[in-house]
């Protein structure tokens, strides 16, 4: 079995001339097992028909976010919770503009939006456009944000203009996605420990010493080791956070606490401590409350 039998792949197709070779990049998905949804924009049924992509993907075709046929057999949530990784080809100048600001007007930018997983991007666009200021001030942003980018290239265009912004080939997007699901592969041989949040070191059963913190960055971290195919171990202090089901999840209070799970969840391959652990504790905890003194 190669590693890309079974994977889902959700596949959104933008408007552009280069939409036509998203039909090749699901044939070669398909031909080695992945299981591929497709999303069409508006403006890619200008270049690709439904049916088309229906026939290679054989799978239903995605395309408007208020259809209630779609949202009863799988809303914009559950979809794009069902991919393991979601890649847009090709993402237009427009798509980049969109994503960066946060927008969410039809389905595939809410899919986006609501996403969990890795979303690779593979722009296609007249060079002039590729080139112009605001296209690289959101490109750089949605990098800052974790999309990852596949090409463009540097080529003749449909437009008759030579230069950079043409879609990679779709060989060469099938040998990425390929590579990033063989590096998960990898890295599921690999143990990981994260520390997070405070310690509460009681002074009696009611006061207690503490750090003030959120565990944002422990849980952050945790997140972004499983989402690389980490086995993932998550020792947090007291928070609030909630946490995916495929980190395992050790709950402790005390400095004490968290040493000793630590120490039982060595030895592991990756260790991040990143817990706010209390600077003091008492040399005698009480049993009961101290009362206040007159």
């Amino acid at each position: 079995m190669n590693n890309l039998s079974e994977k889902k792949i959700l596949l959104i197709i933008c408007g552009g001339i280069s939409a036509y070779k998203s039909l090749e990049l699901i044939r070669l998905f398909k031909k080695q097992g992945v299981k591929v949804k497709t999303i069409l924009t508006k403006s890619s049924k200008e270049f690709v028909t439904p049916l088309s992509v229906a026939s290679l993907s054989q799978e239903k075709v995605y395309d408007d976010l208020f259809n209630a046929k779609n949202e009863a057999e799988m809303d914009h949530i559950s979809l794009s919770r069902w991919a393991d990784v979601i890649l847009v080809a090709p993402t237009t100048a427009n798509t980049i503009s969109k994503l960066s600001a946060g927008s969410s007007d039809d389905l595939a930018s809410t899919v986006i939006l609501a996403s969990d997983k890795d979303i690779f991007l593979t722009p296609a666009m007249n060079v002039r456009m590729w080139e112009h200021p605001s296209t690289k001030q959101n490109l750089n942003k949605l990098k800052s944000y974790g999309y990852k980018i596949i090409g463009p290239e540097i080529g003749n265009m449909a437009c008759g203009e030579f230069g950079e912004g043409k879609m990679t080939e779709p060989k060469d997007i099938f040998y990425t996605i390929e590579a990033y699901f063989n590096n998960l592969k990898k890295n599921k041989k690999l143990k990981a420990l994260v520390t997070a949040g405070p310690t509460n070191e009681y002074i009696d059963p009611v006061r207690f010493i503490s750090n003030k913190s959120s565990g944002k960055q422990g849980y952050a971290l945790a997140k972004s080791l499983v989402k690389r195919g980490f086995q993932t171990t998550l020792i947090s202090g007291p928070t609030n956070l909630q946490i995916d089901s495929n980190i395992n999840l050790i709950k402790v209070e005390t400095a004490d606490e968290m040493l000793k799970a630590t120490q039982e969840s060595l030895p592991t391959d990756v260790a991040i401590f990143s817990a706010a652990v209390a600077d003091f504790k008492v040399k005698e905890k009480k049993n009961e409350k101290i009362k206040k003194k007159e």
